[in-house]
């Protein structure tokens, strides 16, 4: 394993002071959307949220290297899916779980809700590319051996696991015969 350079070093740094700044613009904003109506409200405050998850993609996962673009269903269905309709029944007064998505005595959003905006903003850009990634003659030649999913990706891991439990499967096959 290679030690970080100093490089590296300073973007963790400016990576987490962009968290924490977000943090605080985030209750800025708060403070001004509870003088809003309920609806204006909610649309900025999911919106803040979503921005947040966009910068949490990107303070996770930037570094050397080109995208690695993929596309991902499993995050999609489990995670951007999930984010959507939780951000859409938080606008829409009529739709199932409303009440429970919005927080209507403390005039803001839920956590739940608040949430599910930092999870669609992080999970939308995370369901198309894996991050920046160095990537040497040997990684590819492995990405186009597991049908494009890329090494860490969600579809990887479930793949390694079903070709080691064929592995095991043929071993044991091997030892009854």
């Amino acid at each position: 394993m290679r030690k970080p350079t100093k490089q590296e070093h300073i973007n963790l740094f400016f990576s987490a002071f962009l968290i924490i700044a977000f943090i605080v613009c985030s209750n800025f904003f708060s403070s001004f959307t509870s003088t809003q109506d309920m609806f204006t409200m909610q649309i900025i405050s999911s919106a803040v949220y979503a921005v947040f998850g966009l910068l949490l993609f990107y303070a996770t996962r930037v570094g050397d290297g080109k995208a690695i673009a993929r596309f991902s269903p499993i995050t999609l269905i489990v995670l951007v899916l999930p984010s959507l309709y939780i951000i859409i029944a938080t606008l829409g007064a009529s739709m199932p779980l409303h009440d429970v998505f919005v927080d209507k005595s403390a005039g803001h959003l839920s956590i739940i809700s608040s949430l599910a905006a930092v999870a669609l903003g992080y999970g939308l850009p995370y369901t198309f590319f894996s991050g920046f990634e160095l990537a040497d003659a040997e990684a590819e030649e492995e990405a186009d051996d597991k049908d494009g999913y890329v090494e860490g990706g969600v579809e990887a891991d479930i793949l390694d696991e079903e070709e080691s439990l064929e592995a095991e499967e043929e071993e044991t096959s091997m030892q009854e015969h």
